[in-house]
């Protein structure tokens, strides 16, 4: 007995962001937690990956404000072994300065130097670096907008 020949599948749609959609507002503790670990929730939060929404090449994401990075974690020996080099373009320009260091002087750029890496680079990362706001102590100006606690596991 021959076998109906089956329907052919319907076309799916993929889901695009369109531009101009409302961003919600998340507030971090990362008091305690592992830089490396906490940065990657963040920028996934930032991107829009948490939302099924998600598109790749737009900006679908939310602003996330972190408290506390100066009280954030480094595993093992890397506070004194992790570098962080910038350089003035200038012959013989190049700065170089440990974890440590780089805490004591300006802390919160741990988080925001971890973060920027996980994001993608040109235009459209430099529009989602935006919505990141880091500040060191438990404070934040932020409070007017309602941000909701994301928690890290």
């Amino acid at each position: 007995m021959p076998s109906s020949p089956t329907p052919a599948p319907r076309s799916q749609s993929t889901f695009q962001a369109k531009t101009g959609l409302p961003h919600a507002w998340f507030v971090v503790d990362v008091e305690g937690k592992t830089l490396g670990r906490a940065a990657t929730k963040i920028a996934d939060v930032l991107r829009g990956k948490h939302r099924p929404t998600f598109t790749r090449h737009a900006d679908a994401g939310d602003f996330v404000v972190v408290v506390n990075a100066e009280k954030v974690k480094l595993t093992k020996d890397k506070w004194q072994t992790k570098l962080y080099r910038d350089h003035s373009l200038f012959p013989g320009g190049l700065r170089t300065q440990t974890a440590e260091e780089l805490n004591k002087r300006h802390p919160g750029d741990l988080v925001k130097r971890a973060v920027w890496g996980m994001l993608p680079k040109g235009p459209l990362g430099r529009q989602i670096y935006k919505k990141l706001k880091v500040y060191a102590g438990a404070s934040h100006p932020h409070a007017a907008q309602l941000p909701q606690i994301l928690t890290l596991p």
